[in-house]
């Protein structure tokens, strides 16, 4: 230790001084064991970057290597190469704005997300798009996957015939706080108002909506195919 080479200082007030155990001090550096393990499981993580200490373990006894997992876990903690996790992604901080009834048309649309099953089994969603002031429903996009550029698609069909609305009121869903909406909505000078997360009442004329939507047409029928939740959706 550089304090007793230098200065001269005892082991005891050494360890004191930098706030050191003495145990830990005098413990020599632990090696990693089983060399031929680590050997493979540095190999393993070099060729497959994204295979945890389970995969390791099944293939390197598929390989025949008799090795006890237990073993084998060892050795992968001590190399420390334990899968990183991906952090979740942060959201900005939200305004709270008051839910209040529009004074005219095309000042706040609200979107919101619903999904259901087929007959069989595979699963649909629908974007729901509604005005605050009346309460109309100006679109139900259905399909088995509506992702942001989706969305923008959408939206441009209903300004189209519609108009542009001056807000448009969402939930914090990856589509609804992707780039490329947030680009699209710039370029319309359209404000994107998202509510905070796990308030849904903030969009609650939506939420309205889609609990008679779910009630009359996706709870009330057997639908085979796409088309015919369409076509039901639409009457």
């Amino acid at each position: 230790m550089y304090a007793i080479e230098t200065h001269g200082l005892s082991e005891r007030r050494a360890c004191r001084t930098v706030n050191l155990n003495r145990c830990t001090f005098r413990s020599p550096a632990r090696q990693v064991e089983d060399p031929e393990i680590a050997q493979e499981l540095r190999q393993l993580a070099e060729n497959h970057p994204r295979w945890g200490c389970g995969k390791m373990t099944d293939y390197l006894r598929n390989q025949g290597h008799p090795w006890n997992h237990k073993r084998i876990r060892r050795v992968y903690r001590a190399l420390s190469l334990h899968l990183q996790r991906k952090p979740k992604k942060r959201l900005p901080a939200r305004t709270v704005h008051p839910l209040v009834v529009p004074s005219q048309a095309n000042q706040t649309w609200s979107l919101d997300f619903m999904s259901d099953t087929l007959s069989d089994g595979r699963t649909f969603r629908t974007l729901n798009v509604l005005d605050d002031f009346n309460r109309e429903a100006l679109w139900i996009e259905v399909d088995t996957s509506l992702p942001a550029e989706r969305v923008v698609k959408v939206l441009e069909q209903i300004l189209f015939w519609r108009g542009k609305p001056a807000h448009l009121r969402m939930d914090n869903g990856p589509e609804l706080i992707s780039q490329r909406l947030e680009i699209w909505a710039r370029e319309q000078q359209i404000e994107l108002r998202h509510i905070q997360p796990g308030k849904p009442a903030q969009n609650a004329y939506v939420e309205r909506f889609n609990r008679i939507y779910r009630e009359d047409v996706l709870d009330a029928y057997l639908f085979d195919d796409l088309e015919e939740v369409r076509e039901i959706t639409q009457q």
